[in-house]
């Protein structure tokens, strides 16, 4: 019933969302169009701005894994991962989902490619992808952009924001698929 329940909304939910929108502009007679050119062409400004960061971000990144870093991480966390009910195919999605969205979507369609979307492990990377940010990139890239340095706290809620994005997927893809 949950099942029914939670795919019914979720076929709903990005539809009605849009639909709330445009009524409450229209009531409030904002000129939609308009506000969606205006709000295009400042994103287009922000994206040419963060393009040295995202630069910086993605060596880093390649750096990492190229380094073998991750696979040391892999093995050092699978016992916890096992203690947690997590199989340890999915910790590199967990690891690399808050450093980089393109990694840890190449690394998703790898996981699907090897285990099956349909397959626990499948949907688990799934709903990991879709419950968490990329903090790190958000960060050095976002911040970095209109010159925010101090990034200590939003670290910090960030990382805690994916873990509990992590365990709270893992949680729910255990109730739901077993």
């Amino acid at each position: 019933m949950i099942k029914v329940i939670l795919q019914t909304l979720s076929i709903v939910a990005i539809p009605l969302i849009i639909a709330a929108f445009v009524a409450y502009a229209a009531k409030k007679k904002v000129p939609v169009y308009e506000s969606f050119v205006a709000g295009a062409k400042g994103g287009f400004e922000v994206a040419i701005k963060i393009i040295p960061y995202l630069v910086a971000m993605l060596v880093a990144i390649g750096i990492f894994r190229a380094s073998g870093a991750m696979e040391i991480l892999v093995k050092l966390l699978a016992p916890i991962a096992n203690l947690i009910g997590m199989p340890p195919q999915v910790v590199p999605m967990a690891l690399l989902r808050p450093l980089t969205g393109s990694g840890s979507l190449g690394l998703m369609a790898d996981t699907m490619k090897r285990y099956g979307p349909d397959s626990f492990i499948g949907i688990l990377v799934s709903t990991m992808y879709g419950s968490s940010e990329t903090t790190f990139y958000v960060l050095a890239v976002y911040f970095g952009a209109v010159n925010i340095y101090r990034t200590r706290h939003a670290v910090a809620a960030g990382l805690i924001a994916d873990a509990v994005g992590m365990l709270g997927a893992l949680l729910i893809c255990r109730l739901l698929f077993g």
